[in-house]
């Protein structure tokens, strides 16, 4: 992963942590309404992909222990990772494109409902993505992937050439040669992988994104209310399609790209549809980003426009992150995808303990605070909620008491301390497990394995009862916290 140049190096502290009375009285821990629904608290733990389900997508035994083991601190809200609205092969990551998942889909809110004594809301995300492969060895791509045309007889001065003598000629070039001759995609895929684009729309399943997506999130919402969650989160984030849609670099000339309103004429036909389609009781929000960290990508600036476009259309809450694109994503290894959190715009999604002078920590407060005040200005009571480097009781308080967010997110510390929030609430944040920032869990997510921290994954790995990870080298779920209060 890319890191900034200073590589200075920080070390999470937090010198106050609250009395019971005092965190009783905080914003922190004060109830918020959130469009149709009550949260208990401003707590939020954000949508984290644990890769615990199955090739079909299904919720399995793992799944169900996970979000179990985050509903015991019994945060406000709890999303589910991002999870599929299509049928298509994702690895061990869920779906909701058929209801077939339905019966574990209800298992999963039933869990977490009981597990956090109905204290904790649960909302699903709802992702659609394009098709990306692994980065291919060079030779294979040119004998087998590479699609041979007339421009390639060309540029070899070899018209009549048949596509096995092209073929061979490229094999025998230096990268300077081959590249000349390859197009710029074509050079892309080789060294990166093959990856869809949403400005692809040579592509017939990439032209009809505009006609095809809205019936499947809606589809995916409906399950989403049978199945029981309080509400669903759009995934308009990161380097997946509604990002896609909504980023600066989407050119498409049908309509649904290039200026501001048709680049978010797709994002509010979704919404619209998922909104029409669900009870009035059902929460729909969704994830966007404060600014894209990519050269020609969207800025802070198209980001208040776009939180003002999603409040005015009704959204119940604009959950905000940063950065997380393709776009600058480092070459990968032969055989594996590209990941888009290995350059500058990853950085800004994960920051780590080694930074700049800015340092890791809540580096999303004050383009949110921006958004938050942009849509305030228009009249819109939407609620926002951070998410970035969030840690400390006194941080996350002082965020809402300065009208900057009205709900903190806590991702890596929950996965740190998945009590954190029953720890801070009832005065025992002296004994909350401080997240180190060192992407220990990004680093598993990267290579697909099962998700889990650093602090907790060798601890008591051998007791009975205790799950291992596939490769029975770290524990699946954090260990239990047995409470102890003063004598």
């Amino acid at each position: 992963m890319w890191k900034p140049p200073e590589r200075i190096k920080y070390i999470p502290t937090s010198q106050h942590w609250p009395s019971q009375q005092l965190a009783a009285k905080s914003m922190l821990f004060s109830p918020i309404r959130l469009g149709p629904i009550t949260l208990k608290n401003r707590t939020w733990v954000p949508a984290m992909v644990p890769w615990r389900s199955n090739e079909q997508g299904e919720v399995t035994t793992d799944v169900l222990q996970w979000y179990e083991r985050f509903a015991q601190g019994k945060p406000g809200a709890l999303v589910v990772e991002a999870t599929g609205i299509r049928n298509v092969p994702s690895g061990p990551l869920l779906r909701i494109s058929h209801d077939n998942y339905l019966p574990g889909l209800r298992d999963l809110v039933d869990t977490v409902r009981k597990a956090s004594a109905g204290e904790t809301k649960i909302f699903i995300q709802l992702i659609d993505f394009l098709s990306i492969r692994r980065r291919p060895k060079s030779d294979k791509f040119l004998k087998v992937f590479l699609q041979i045309t007339d421009v390639h007889r060309n540029k070899l001065n070899s018209p009549t050439a048949s596509d096995e003598e092209i073929r061979m000629a490229l094999g025998e070039m230096d990268a300077d040669a081959l590249q000349h001759v390859l197009s710029e995609k074509e050079w892309e895929d080789m060294q990166y992988g093959y990856r869809e684009r949403v400005t692809d729309t040579h592509l017939p399943q990439i032209d009809e994104l505009p006609m095809v997506l809205p019936a499947l999130f809606c589809e995916a919402a409906t399950r989403a209310e049978q199945a029981g969650f309080d509400g669903v989160e759009l995934h308009y984030a990161h380097a997946y399609t509604m990002a896609s849609f909504l980023s600066a670099t989407n050119t498409r000339a049908d309509g649904y790209g290039g200026s501001l309103s048709e680049r978010i004429r797709l994002p509010i036909e979704v919404y619209d549809a998922v909104r029409s389609a669900t009870s009035s009781s059902f929460v729909v929000g969704c994830r966007f980003l404060s600014d894209e960290i990519i050269e020609g990508g969207s800025t802070l600036e198209d980001a208040c426009l776009i939180a003002n476009k999603f409040a005015k259309a009704g959204m119940d809450f604009l959950s905000l992150s940063r950065g997380g694109k393709f776009d600058d994503a480092k070459q990968p290894k032969v055989g594996w995808s590209a990941y888009p959190y290995t350059g500058r715009s990853g950085y800004e999604c994960m920051p780590g303990y080694i930074s700049d002078a800015q340092g890791p920590f809540g580096r999303n407060i004050e383009p949110v605070a921006e958004i938050r005040r942009s849509i305030r200005e228009e009249g819109f009571s939407t609620p926002v909620v951070v998410a970035g480097g969030q840690y400390a009781f006194d941080q996350a308080e002082a965020v809402l008491q300065e009208g900057k967010a009205d709900i903190v997110g806590f991702a890596r510390q929950a996965l740190a301390d998945p009590d954190w929030f029953e720890k801070v609430r009832t005065g025992h944040g002296e004994q909350v497990r401080l997240c180190r920032y060192s992407n220990y869990c990004e680093g598993l997510d990267q290579k697909h394995k099962q998700v889990t921290c650093e602090l907790w994954d060798r601890e008591q790995r051998d007791a009975p009862g205790v799950t291992l990870s596939t490769d029975k080298k770290r524990r699946l779920i954090a260990p239990a916290w047995h409470r102890e209060d003063p004598a």
